[in-house]
């Protein structure tokens, strides 16, 4: 269940942030009233169907990994439908993954990328127990699969093989974090990684609303609009900006959009 606490003011955002323990990941929205859904859920909008979900990905990863040579010449290609769904998130195709990072002040960095100013809209974090929400996951499918036995410390290092041949494979309906084992240089520099429904017919909030992570602490803070400039100068003096975030010219213009933004208020 997720819980929703209003932030008063800069200090408390600060307070909030960092009283949490180093097992929690974070995602940052730049409109308190979005909802926690992948970029497939949002594509398919109202027309939502199980059959559509598992329909429109497998068609599309299909379509993605047939044209993949064309685009990429004889490069290193992805080895796992983790990966590839990733390589696929990567460039802007719909996937159920849901980006998230191991630091609160990335997620805040991306709530103010997409941050329109003249909206004054409430931005949000997302704050989800990895550890909590990998122990429901492990127990529900070894109450399943009897011979499956493997704890969160055992499968350190083979997301992959395990996403493919059991998460995925069976449809398990439950919430998995994970990154592709072989990351790219963007999801390394952001401390990178995935929320995925593991049913690709299962939207990601009813999972996380179920009973099996009634115990689980998922927290959704409420950040006001009218400490946006301070969240950009906090974000300034610790150097997390577009040009560290994605170490590229596309970073180089986003920092020079968001600086302007802040300027012309």
């Amino acid at each position: 269940m997720i819980t929703e606490k209003r932030i008063k003011d800069s200090d408390d955002l600060i307070r909030s942030m960092n009283e949490l323990p180093n097992n929690f990941i974070y995602r940052g929205h730049a409109d308190s009233s979005w909802k926690l859904e992948s970029t497939l859920e949002r594509t398919i909008g109202d027309k939502w169907s199980s059959e559509l979900a598992r329909k429109f990905e497998e068609h599309y990863l299909n379509l993605f990994k047939s044209k993949y040579h064309i685009y990429n010449g004889d490069e290193h290609g992805p080895k796992s439908k983790l990966a590839w769904l990733s390589v696929m998130q990567h460039y802007g195709a719909p996937t159920r993954l849901i980006d998230f990072t191991e630091s609160p002040y990335v997620a805040l960095y991306f709530a103010l990328e997409a941050y329109n100013p003249p909206l004054k809209n409430d931005l949000a974090i997302y704050a989800i127990d990895y550890n909590s929400v990998m122990d429901e996951s492990l127990a529900y499918i070894s109450r399943r699969d009897s011979s499956f036995k493997k704890t969160r410390h055992e499968i350190i290092g083979k997301q992959d093989e395990l996403f493919d041949d059991v998460v995925d494979r069976f449809s398990y309906e439950v919430v998995w974090i994970t990154e592709p084992l072989e990351l790219n240089a963007r999801i390394d520099r952001q401390s990178g990684t995935f929320l995925i429904s593991g049913d690709k017919e299962k939207r990601i909030e009813d999972l996380l609303a179920s009973d099996m992570y009634k115990n689980v602490q998922i927290i959704k803070f409420i950040i006001p609009n009218t400490i946006y400039e301070n969240i950009y100068a906090l974000l300034r003096k610790m150097n997390i900006n577009a040009k560290t975030i994605y170490g590229d010219l596309g970073g180089l213009a986003k920092s020079i959009k968001m600086d302007m933004q802040v300027h012309a208020i």
